[in-house]
């Protein structure tokens, strides 16, 4: 390896742990905004957990639908 390409991955490695931090960062929030959702009654948490498995398996549905259309 040259000391180009050592600069590059050094560069992607910066990348790849300021995107764990910022989904961390996330993460946290989103976190925050649920607790205080269901501390307050507005939401339970059990309608949040029905409506991410919801919402994950529509994911999951588009995405097969895009890997048919491709073959």
């Amino acid at each position: 390896m040259n000391k180009l390409d050592d600069t590059k991955l050094i560069d992607i490695y910066a990348a790849i742990a300021d995107l764990k931090e910022i989904d961390y960062k996330n993460t946290l929030v989103i976190t925050a905004l649920i607790e205080l959702l269901v501390d307050r009654d507005i939401i339970k948490r059990s309608d949040i957990i029905t409506k991410a498995q919801d919402l994950d398996l529509e994911q999951e549905v588009i995405i097969e639908q895009q890997k048919q259309h491709v073959q």
